[in-house]
């Protein structure tokens, strides 16, 4: 009886040791899992949930009817690095110094992986990175991956056939053996797996680099989906300026249906291994894709019009209830996801992040209130239709300036098109002096209420574009390009 009794002490105390590993420290509740899937120039019209009836989108769909749906995401500087940076410190990039393609975000910036690690989560990373700054081809080493431990990623590649990317301690550049989304969904997969046998908490950021041109790349049993003359443009689409346009679209739409399809994948075998109701899952994109509205080329960003800056953005979290297919008006920006993220999760929010906490918005959508968040070209491509600029984004209004004057003033629910520019109409005068007021109030806040032309951003920072500050698209495999460190 005795032995009977010591067996049953032991096999309660392993119990119990088991269950306060997996304990938050306040709460008393499971760590969540953090499964966060990134895609690239994806806006948020370009989806079959939000009301776009020909892109075929079925699991997002399924995904939006179990999760909160924010309706006004928007990126805080719509291009890959900049975003990726506010992203990962929940900081602006005219704090970070991160405003324009290809730099460096320096160890020094404290990151979101970085944060989960010190609360005991593992952490894992697949895809496009793009924050290293060290060539695009180059192998993005260790101590400069921000937290992340587990890694099979490149700096940055739109080879979806062909995508390369390096593993772990493996500094030997490696390829993906079928279209990127498919391969690194599936390697994922197996990640998980592990993490189901150890059952630690963790984060996985799976980082996916469509639907970014090149769109002609998408599979073509995905392309036959899309007739060309089937395809329907936006009312703000002047389609005569570009020939190709529905080739562009057709791809743009395939990538998206093929990424789904991935995404799916994702989802399915989170459930298969039991890991859905303790985690936390975000899908959103990094900024839109212009493909002829206003007259601005497929494969554009940057600018301040909705297809540019709008995204879409899904969140479920344990416990969602009767939230699940809840849709948020209160606009979201960049800075504001890592925040949430660890609030959501029980963790302290450090002191450096500037972005705002939303978890009680996602936990009570019908509280949910108006606000302004901000959107800027810092560093605008020379290829850009428009110059530098800062604006805020509400339910309804986009306000735009640039350091000489207000150039946008749109009323987004009136005008779901914004094809009616208010800026200097005198019957607009009020609001637009309101508006005006409160884009002062946001950039002081972050020490930019006197913002500058682009000329002035790479000088205070160090940087020296002289040789062009991007860097070009068709680097060798390997090759070290151009690096954008900081004057000495």
């Amino acid at each position: 009886m005795m032995k009977y009794s010591m067996f049953i002490i032991v096999i309660l105390f392993v119990l119990s040791s088991c269950i306060k590993r997996q304990k938050s420290n306040n709460t008393g509740k499971s760590k969540p899992n953090i499964v966060f899937i990134l895609t690239d120039q994806w806006r948020s019209t370009a989806i079959g949930y939000d009301g776009n009836s020909i892109v075929k989108t079925p699991n997002l769909d399924e995904l939006s009817q179990e999760a909160v749906i924010f309706k006004n995401a928007v990126s805080v500087c719509p291009l890959c690095t900049p975003y990726r940076a506010a992203l990962m410190t929940g900081r602006f990039p005219t704090t970070t110094g991160m405003f324009m393609n290809d730099l460096y975000l320096p160890e020094r910036e404290l990151c979101m992986a970085e944060i989960f690690k010190s609360a005991g989560y593992k952490t894992a990373y697949y895809g496009k990175w793009h924050l290293d700054g060290h060539g695009r081809y180059n192998n993005v080493q260790p101590y400069r991956r921000q937290g992340f431990d587990h890694w099979k990623a490149l700096e940055c590649s739109h080879q979806y056939n062909n995508m390369p990317y390096y593993e772990n301690e493996d500094f030997e550049i490696k390829y993906w053996d079928k279209y990127s989304p498919f391969a690194i969904v599936e390697d994922a997969g197996k990640y998980l797996e592990e993490m189901a046998k150890d059952d630690p908490p963790f984060l996985l950021f799976i980082s996916l680099a469509t639907p970014h041109f090149p769109h002609n790349t998408a599979p073509e049993e995905y392309k036959q989906i899309y007739p060309l003359k089937d395809l329907k443009m936006r009312e703000n689409v002047i389609e005569d300026k570009y020939p190709q346009l529905r080739e562009e679209l057709q791809g743009y739409y395939a990538h998206c249906t093929a990424t789904d399809k991935a995404i799916g994948d994702l989802i399915l075998k989170i459930k298969d291994l039991d890991l859905y109701d303790n985690s936390i899952i975000i899908f959103t994109s990094d900024h839109g894709e212009m493909m002829g509205s206003h007259g601005i080329r497929p494969k554009e960003k940057t600018v301040a019009w909705d297809e540019s800056i709008k995204v879409p953005f899904l969140i479920r979290y344990p416990g969602i209830g009767e939230n699940e297919g809840k849709e948020v008006f209160s606009p979201l920006h960049t800075p504001d996801i890592l925040p949430t993220m660890l609030s959501l999760a029980d963790i302290k929010i450090p002191d450096p992040i500037e972005g705002e906490d939303l978890s009680f918005t996602i936990k009570n959508p019908e509280k949910q209130k108006d606000r302004a968040v901000l959107i800027m070209s810092v560093y605008p491509l020379t290829i850009t239709p428009v110059t530098e600029y800062r604006g805020i984004r509400t339910m309804q209004f986009t306000y735009v300036k640039t350091p000489e004057k207000a150039t946008m003033l749109l009323d987004n629910i009136a005008d779901p098109y914004q094809l009616n520019n208010l800026v200097g109409k005198p019957e607009s005068r009020k609001l637009q002096d309101r508006m005006d007021r409160l884009l002062r109030k946001k950039l002081k806040a972050i020490g930019d209420e006197n913002f500058k032309p682009k000329a002035y951003y790479p000088e205070i920072w160090g940087y020296d574009f002289s040789e062009g500050p991007s860097i070009p698209y068709n680097v060798t495999p390997g090759k070290i390009t151009r690096v954008y460190t900081p004057k000495k």
